[in-house]
């Protein structure tokens, strides 16, 4: 209704003045015939009313139109219908609409090879991401199989060369995957003592060089997500407490229900994170001031853990005092 009043209003100025000629016809007929004014007042009232009627109904019918069809130009600027458009309007525009129309096809035309390039680099990274791969798979099967033949100091370094270089092209690939647009989620039932198992048996060389304490209080109980999803969140926040632990290292993950929620705390015993650094974590880029080891950092783990949580509809935070731990919750809606 509103919007209907606004239009009406547009053609106010020639509704006055129509108002204003029939006041003085009225007029006239008052000083021609004072019982004939008196006889018709009542007719000439509705006569005007009926007539303003008509004209808003019919002025808003056409406003309304104009505008739909302007939208479907806006939505699909081709030659169609942008003659319907013309064929709405008063020639005067004709020159304004056939310039946007071609401004707007441009943008448009712009924007699909654009699309077409962000679809073949997408392809492409995942492309590379699937073939990079298959040499570390080969790797850690080298690994497994002839562990006997290596030195300890040989096959940590390799495990840990294997374990830097799967991180990288899983976080590359799900970077893109992330900024791409296609998703291609699967949301499921699934156990997070079993995620956390996998991820922890992925990063088991690392845990085991590093003599890492793992404790687990964790049940069976399931939650609605992404497993390959949920398995890169949980490698960026393990990757983390790996990277900045401290002598005599733990990891303790707890699961239990918290204001209808579901929660996953991942703790650890390392340097932590100054009070200062604390808000910004999350950040794109953001290594902060917390050691010599974090100047050799990318920023992207906890950001792309982020990124990714917001994905699969999760919360993430993170709670830390400097030389006392990091702590890194993972919220779970519960799901009916």
């Amino acid at each position: 209704m509103k919007r209907k009043f606004q239009k009406i209003l547009r053609y106010l100025p020639w509704l006055l003045l129509l108002f204003g000629v029939d006041v003085f016809f009225t007029v006239l007929l008052w000083i021609a015939d004072l019982d004939a004014f008196y006889a018709m007042s009542a007719l000439l009232l509705l006569a005007v009313l009926l007539m303003f009627s008509a004209i808003c109904f019919v002025l808003v019918r056409l406003e309304e139109k104009r505008e739909q069809v302007f939208l479907d130009f806006l939505a699909n600027p081709d030659e169609y219908h942008e003659e319907r458009l013309l064929g709405v309007l008063v020639p005067a525009q004709g020159e304004a609409v056939r310039l946007l129309g071609r401004c707007l096809r441009d943008k448009q035309n712009a924007y699909i090879g654009l699309l077409e390039q962000m679809n073949d680099y997408e392809e492409y990274v995942e492309a590379w991401a699937h073939e990079a791969k298959t040499p570390l798979s080969l790797l850690t099967l080298l690994l497994d199989n002839r562990r006997e033949e290596l030195s300890e100091t040989v096959s940590c370094k390799l495990d840990y060369i294997q374990n830097r270089l799967q991180e990288s092209v899983d976080q590359m690939l799900f970077y893109a995957r992330l900024k791409g647009s296609r998703k291609d989620y699967l949301f499921e039932h699934i156990s997070v003592r079993g995620c956390v198992e996998e991820v922890l048996e992925d990063y088991k060389p690392l845990l085991e060089e590093k003599q890492f304490q793992i404790q687990a209080d964790m049940t069976e109980q399931t939650v609605c997500s992404d497993r390959r999803g949920l398995r890169f969140l949980l490698r960026q926040v393990i990757s983390n407490s790996i990277k900045y632990c401290g002598k005599e290292p733990e990891l303790i993950f707890t699961f239990f229900k918290e204001n209808d929620c579901h929660v996953l705390s991942i703790r650890d015993n390392g340097m932590g994170v100054r009070s200062c650094d604390l808000p910004y974590i999350f950040e794109k880029g953001f290594t902060g001031d917390s050691g010599e080891g974090r100047k050799k950092a990318t920023g992207m783990g906890l950001y792309l853990a982020k990124e990714m949580a917001k994905e699969l509809n999760l919360s993430l935070d993170a709670n830390s005092e400097w030389g006392k731990g990091f702590e890194v919750r993972i919220v779970f809606p519960v799901v009916g």
